[in-house]
């Protein structure tokens, strides 16, 4: 019998159980608390946690970016391709006078499971059209490409 606070996925080899609380439509990264983009500069004693984090233009209420991670505090240390997306995004608004708000947010409750994290990902990039996951590409086209 299957508790009710979870879902089973087959992960083609074994099967896997997710928690309830992981269901995408359940998500809501626009409710989420709003921590600056320079997270990632505050120091940190540990490599983190899995999380799902979304950027979001809160001044448009867009989904702008969905990730997920196992080392919160070190994803987006160096090289992170949403950073070139989001200085450039940044730029054209303020050439045309556009007001943006851009920040991250973070999902705490993720499967530490990297491939049901990753599912979880999916259907959220998918479920918000997120542009600037490659996943929304032929959507949106490349951003800044």
């Amino acid at each position: 019998m299957t508790p009710l606070n979870h879902r089973w996925h087959n992960s083609g080899f074994y099967l896997i159980r997710i928690p309830k609380h992981c269901d995408p439509d359940q998500i809501d990264p626009l409710l989420l608390r709003l921590v600056p983009m320079s997270f990632y500069r505050m120091p940190a004693n540990s490599p983190g946690d899995a999380c799902l984090y979304f950027i979001i233009d809160s001044a448009a209420g867009l989904i702008l970016y969905v990730g997920e991670t196992c080392r919160s505090n070190k994803r987006w240390q160096g090289i992170h391709a949403c950073k070139d997306y989001i200085a450039s995004y940044q730029d054209l608004h303020y050439h045309y006078g556009l007001k943006t708000a851009v920040n991250a947010a973070f999902w705490w409750d993720a499967p530490v499971d990297r491939r049901t994290r990753q599912e979880l990902e999916l259907n959220l990039i998918l479920k918000w059209r997120s542009p600037f996951n490659k996943e929304n590409w032929e959507r949106w086209g490349q951003p800044f490409g």
